[in-house]
């Protein structure tokens, strides 16, 4: 961690907008070299048009592919568009609208030409499709780098489930836009985006938020809530969550600001809009004191962290531990067997909460798409992710979004509080009086794509190890055990502890995730033990 996380930027920290916006325009990949070709990870394609990694180029033909996978999959209907805060993303937007009416798609965009949260854009399919015909489904693109730094631009595509695309999309989407690349882009139709049509993505959202968050609760106990959109795509939506239900609401700061000049750095030095981070969180926990709930979320909104009085900055896991024990105890018309969804680099914590209230865990690899299934059908009541992503069903039981919604995660914090006259984070103490205190670290380091690569292939059977921090070890997983998916890594467990490594689908980082129910020190050798094992992997 640099010396600098946690303080706040400096000029010699921001991006000159206009360079980036010039160099999405001008620069022109070149189609044999990796590091410029189309790349989806976990959330869509992602780069910077300083590398010439995302440029009009690619999101032409990323359209133009996405035009043809919908086309091949009878998806008529329409397409909604969204567009977070970035710099990039506005543009990218352009170039999209351009390709989607140049192919004749009937699009839909933002009615005031606003910013569109991910949640909101998931929200819209789900809502349409309820009501449409088969052969009239609709998907959508939502233009974000989530909390990526502000050079980067991303662009990712949700089809009729309104979740994140599965990995056979995805992979076809990319090797079609660098066929299309290769190609001189001579297969992209365009055409002048004057005949799209719009949606009023916020109001829809707000006022649906009824079904699923019990504002009246909220209104009634009082409470003081600050919302920080962290100059994301949430700013309008909160100061209307604020009017349309009367809460005692503040938007901390409305300001947006595309080189995000007001933020701290995050942990590596660099402008990244985390709610999860402590660094980058950091001038927004000092205001602690002045709410009784203060959150933030990400660019596109689809992450949340929760501040609380007596705690500061929440862990995701506590978080989501207490967010699970709290729905699945307050509502009763939810399936009796929906079930617990994690991802395998979540705490523990979730699955000792999940036995003690008798819902069946689903532990799935990193990634909200594995969750999409059980939130359409009802068989998952809530999925949630170490990185404070997190879904849950409305209270009839039916399908909220399909994609993270870190608005409804803090909204939900709010009615934590109000309902039960405790923070989460108190909640979180309580939990641990009843199941331990378990200590929990991600580290994050960088690794060039080669490496990441390796460790991708990494299979439990070829670990060697057998004893864990001084205990026998009980699983070597390299598929998931709720899903049988590939993990994309590795994890390792024993009875107190466990640890799973894995790339980063968005950075050029690896990940190495750790948890030990015996304490602090105990972590800190499962985190040696686990580094070990990442270290011979990458061939250190």
């Amino acid at each position: 961690m640099t010396s600098r996380a946690g303080t706040p930027a400096q000029s010699s920290d921001l991006i000159d907008v206009e360079q980036l916006v010039a160099a999405y325009w001008s620069g022109h990949p070149d189609a044999t070299d990796p590091e410029q070709k189309v790349v989806f990870g976990t959330s869509g394609h992602r780069g910077s048009s300083f590398d010439t990694a995302f440029n009009d180029d690619h999101i032409a033909a990323i359209t133009q592919a996405i035009v043809e996978y919908r086309t091949a999959q009878g998806t008529t209907g329409p397409l909604f568009i969204g567009a977070d805060t970035h710099a990039l993303s506005a543009p990218a937007q352009t170039t999209a609208l351009e390709v989607l009416v140049g192919n004749g798609v009937r699009v839909l965009v933002d009615e005031f030409d606003g910013f569109t949260p991910t949640p909101a854009v998931s929200h819209a399919i789900i809502r349409y499709n309820r009501t449409a015909a088969a052969d009239d489904q609709a998907d959508g693109i939502v233009v974000t780098p989530s909390h990526n730094p502000p050079s980067d631009g991303g662009f990712k595509y949700n089809p009729p489930h309104g979740g994140p695309a599965d990995s056979d999309a995805t992979n076809w989407i990319a090797d079609r836009a660098n066929e299309i690349i290769a190609g001189g882009l001579a297969e992209v139709r365009r055409a002048e985006p004057s005949a799209v049509e719009t949606y009023d993505f916020r109001t829809h959202y707000v006022d649906d938020l009824a079904s699923i968050i019990d504002i009246e609760a909220i209104k009634r106990s009082g409470i003081r809530i600050g919302a920080d959109p962290l100059g994301g795509a949430s700013v309008s939506y909160w100061q209307a969550i604020a009017d349309t239900y009367d809460l005692d609401l503040t938007v901390v700061n409305p300001v947006v600001d595309p080189q995000w000049g007001f933020m701290t750095l995050d942990w590596d030095g660099k402008i990244r809009m985390d709610p999860s981070s402590p660094s980058a969180m950091a001038s927004v926990v000092t205001r602690a004191g002045d709410y009784d709930i203060l959150t933030g979320n990400d660019a596109d909104s689809d992450r949340h962290g929760i501040v609380t009085p007596d705690a500061g900055l929440m862990n995701p896991n506590h978080y989501l531990a207490v967010a699970i024990q709290y729905l699945y105890t307050h509502r009763p018309d939810w399936p009796a067997t929906a079930k617990v969804g994690k991802t395998l680099v979540s705490s523990s914590m979730i699955d000792r909460v999940a036995e003690s209230i008798g819902r069946e865990l689903v532990e799935v690899p990193v990634g909200f798409k594995w969750f999409v299934p059980g939130l359409i059908d009802g068989s998952v009541a809530f999925g949630g992710e170490e990185s404070a992503g997190a879904s849950f069903l409305k209270f009839d039981g039916t399908a909220w979004t399909t994609d993270k919604d870190g608005i409804l995660l803090a909204l939900l914090a709010a009615e934590i509080r109000a309902v039960t006259g405790k923070s989460p984070s108190e909640l979180y103490r309580e939990l641990t009086d009843l199941f331990g205190d378990p200590a929990y670290a991600r580290v994050d380091a960088p690794a060039s794509k080669a490496q990441k690569a390796v460790l991708g292939k990494l299979d439990g059977d070829a670990i060697s190890a057998t004893e864990l921090a001084g205990e026998p070890i009980t699983a070597k997983l390299s598929k998931a055990p709720g899903n049988g998916a590939a993990i994309g890594g590795v994890k390792v467990a024993s009875e107190s502890a466990w640890f799973a490594a894995r790339p980063s689908g968005t950075e050029d980082v690896y990940k190495i995730y750790a948890e030990s129910f015996k304490g602090p020190e105990d972590l800190k050798v499962v985190q040696a033990e686990a580094k070990r094992i990442v270290d011979e992997a990458l061939g250190g």
